[in-house]
């Protein structure tokens, strides 16, 4: 099955997915609920809403916001993982690997304890500019060590900085325990208390950043040709690192201010998408983009249902598939 449909046309492949993503959309808004909801109560709500019944209410409050948010938080970081990938030229980069995401926590758990009021703009600010100062350290570091290969630097540095600020966070939990708690579910990463006020968040940055990947697209595609090669071909290698960082920190901050610290999704479905479409940019992020969005809305129906009716994070049921994946790629580069 897997090779039939690495074999059909790149539309193929994208009409699927497509119609994959839609469909798990559609099972989102009605399966396990405390209030039995069906398929066709559902089309109502969407078709024809009426606020005065409690199960168009859930869809409509509760269950759409939540579908939209967990597709745009799978698609920004499965798309900022395949920029660091090519900006990097390193498999086994991703934003939760080389500490991205590891610093946008330390932002978003320093303003939520010690600043609570700037509220949601507040903490995505905090996000990017945490993911920005742990970004740029895990790319000075791992260009400063000596010794091993690139892609080995890059990935120690991405770990020490990611458990320095892991440190930190947990010390600013304790100093903070009556701030704390929104802190402790925003770290299990999860879409479960997605609003709309999350999403009138998420969007404007997730389409800026998406639009923005997909226009640099050629340029991650010389970039993998090497920098010589890339210079020699007209490419600007210092505004193209610093616009892909942009782009991953936009990406990155917008996701995880609203969904916490969803892991994996950046180093899985990069390796996903090339293995479907090959090495080109241009397939390579439209189609990350759609199993990003697949990947962790399958997650939250699957939190949902394990030990229903509590809820398990996402981000967990996520760190189960990516953890073995990552060791997998970590022994294939090191044999």
């Amino acid at each position: 099955m897997l090779n039939v449909f690495k074999n059909l046309p790149y539309l193929g492949q994208y009409f699927i997915l497509s119609f994959l993503l839609c469909l798990f959309a559609w099972l989102s808004l009605f399966s396990w609920s405390i209030v039995p909801i069906t398929g066709q109560q559902a089309l109502t709500a969407l078709l024809h809403p009426d606020k005065n019944i409690i199960a168009h209410s859930i869809v409509l409050d509760l269950r759409l916001p939540r579908v939209l948010v967990a597709a745009v938080v799978g698609a920004c970081l499965a798309v900022a993982g395949a920029i660091m990938q090519g900006l990097t030229r390193n498999p086994l980069a991703s934003p939760s690997v080389l500490g991205v995401n590891a610093g946008a926590a330390l932002g978003m758990a320093t303003v939520s304890t010690i600043a609570p009021w700037f509220g949601l703009f507040g903490t995505s600010v905090a996000a990017i500019i945490g993911g920005a100062i742990t970004w740029s350290l895990v790319m000075l570091l791992g260009a400063a060590w000596r010794g091993g290969n690139e892609h080995g630097r890059l990935v120690l540095a991405g770990v020490a900085i990611s458990a320095l600020c892991a440190a930190l966070t947990k010390a600013m939990i304790i100093l903070h325990e009556d701030q704390a708690a929104g802190v402790l579910t925003w770290l299990a990463g999860s879409v479960a208390d997605a609003r709309w006020s999350h999403w009138q968040q998420l969007w404007p940055m997730a389409l800026v950043g998406l639009l923005g990947a997909f226009l640099m697209s050629p340029t991650l595609n010389l970039l993998n040709l090497g920098e010589d090669n890339a210079r020699s071909l007209g490419v600007k290698l210092g505004w193209a690192r610093v616009i892909c960082s942009l782009l991953v920190l936009l990406l990155v901050g917008a996701a995880l201010s609203v969904a916490g610290s969803i892991a994996f999704i950046g180093l899985l479905v990069p390796h996903m998408a090339k293995s479907l479409v090959g090495q080109d940019h241009r397939k390579v992020l439209p189609i990350a983009a759609i199993m990003g969005a697949l990947l962790v809305m399958i997650a939250d129906v699957v939190s949902r249902s394990i030990i229903y009716p509590i809820e398990t994070p996402a981000g967990a049921i996520l760190a189960l598939i990516g953890a073995p994946f990552f060791i997998y790629m970590v022994r294939a580069r090191t044999s």
